[in-house]
């Protein structure tokens, strides 16, 4: 594509809004196959859609995750959830990425750690089938409300659940930026009054699927991490809530006391 039109591109884009109209346009620039794509995207683009859903993809942990509209687009604070728990799976490790979403955490841990089993899990119908595009056939992906999802034969054996549920309170979703609360699925925003209602729910459940040992990794804010802390004391763990400021990701991880 010649100078002048990824310079008008550029400009559309500025104009639209877009605070990194240069990286967008090379982008999309290098996904288009052909001047018509090309110029459908940045018209999607400039109308206000995510670039994720345009592009069809975003990176994630060095992967390039396939996202498709009304899905969560992973976003790389969640990335202190992958490091974490690849530190603590061992080869054989059963692993269960809970909310899931388009399954990123998942595939960035069958990506990094050796010789794991992993199930994925959501509610979204849409989640499920992007999920699966970006796990199966290494990883098992189930839809359904939280572990009901899961095969029963899990119970108990499961080393390592790691969950980005919702944890935006219902109040605070007007006042997310367009591109989430227009194009995301409410349903992989909204935590509840305080933001930690799925937690609760996660906390009191999550102890008879995991082996003895087990660990519970669940992704929150500064601000809730307490409340986080608070739900899985309560349900009968210990738990501390880990910081990384290089990602601005911020985990509560559970283990209960042997």
């Amino acid at each position: 594509m010649s100078q002048p039109e990824n310079h008008e591109i550029v400009g559309r884009l500025r104009d639209a809004g877009c605070v990194y109209a240069e990286d967008e346009a090379k982008l999309l620039v290098d996904e288009a196959e052909s001047a018509d794509e090309l110029e459908a995207m940045v018209a999607r683009r400039v109308g206000g859609e995510p670039l994720e859903y345009v592009l069809g993809w975003v990176e994630f942990a060095n992967l390039r995750i396939i996202v498709e509209p009304g899905v969560f687009v992973p976003r790389r604070r969640t990335e202190v959830l992958v490091n974490e728990a690849g530190r603590l799976a061992r080869p054989g490790a059963i692993v269960v990425d809970l909310c899931c979403g388009a399954g990123a955490i998942g595939a960035a841990l069958l990506d990094t750690c050796e010789g794991i089993e992993l199930h994925a899990a959501d509610i979204d119908p849409a989640a499920v089938a992007c999920a699966r595009l970006n796990l199966e056939p290494d990883g098992h992906v189930h839809e359904g409300d939280l572990f009901s999802a899961l095969p029963a034969e899990l119970k108990g054996r499961v080393d390592i659940v790691v969950v980005n549920a919702p944890y935006v309170p219902t109040d605070a979703i007007e006042l997310m930026p367009p591109e989430a609360r227009l194009y995301e699925s409410t349903v992989a925003l909204d935590g509840g009054a305080d933001g930690v209602d799925l937690h609760r729910r996660i906390a009191a459940e999550v102890g008879e699927w995991l082996v003895p040992d087990g660990y519970v990794l669940i992704e929150t804010s500064q601000e809730q991490g307490p409340l986080t802390i608070t739900a899985l004391v309560n349900a009968g763990f210990s738990a501390w809530m880990e910081r990384d400021e290089e990602v601005d990701g911020t985990a509560v991880i559970g283990t209960r006391p042997v």
